[in-house]
């Protein structure tokens, strides 16, 4: 592992420490975890909410930031459903999903975002104890590109 990771990131990524909700050091490259978790065989995705200031325009960046399938409802249950039945994405030793600007939806609209937390926080806890764990990563900055969970 890259000696420079956080350690709370690495021990994730190593095995040594069950998935979960994180933070990023708002001072260090983004491209830093996201390389280290592709080199651990983990799939990764950036979810981008700068700008976003509305339920819809969340769910418009899931959909398209996660790649989600087809069949994405774009509400709150239907993106539980996404992010808990993973069949429609490739599988990995683990998932990490970087949620970057975050801060201006959840000040804009804290009960959406409220509930945003708590569809993640589930996600995370219903991946945790298996092979291939959701990890979210919270930062400031901006992230860059997608892809899938």
């Amino acid at each position: 592992m890259t000696p420079s990771l956080p350690r709370s990131l690495a021990s994730v990524l190593d095995g040594s420490t069950p998935a979960g909700v994180l933070s990023w050091p708002a001072d260090r490259p983004l491209e830093q975890a996201l390389s280290a978790a592709r080199t651990a065989g983990w799939s990764t995705a950036v979810l981008d909410l700068e700008g976003v200031a509305d339920k819809a325009e969340f769910m418009d960046r899931c959909a398209r930031s996660l790649r989600l399938p087809a069949w994405f409802g774009r509400n709150w249950d239907a993106l539980a459903d996404c992010l808990t039945d993973l069949s429609w994405c490739p599988a990995a030793r683990g998932r990490l999903l970087v949620m970057s600007d975050w801060q201006g939806y959840a000040a804009a609209e804290p009960d959406e975002w409220g509930v945003a937390e708590g569809v993640v926080a589930d996600a995370v806890a219903y991946w945790r104890d298996t092979d291939t764990g959701l990890t979210v990563l919270m930062t400031r900055g901006r992230g860059q590109g997608g892809g899938q969970v």
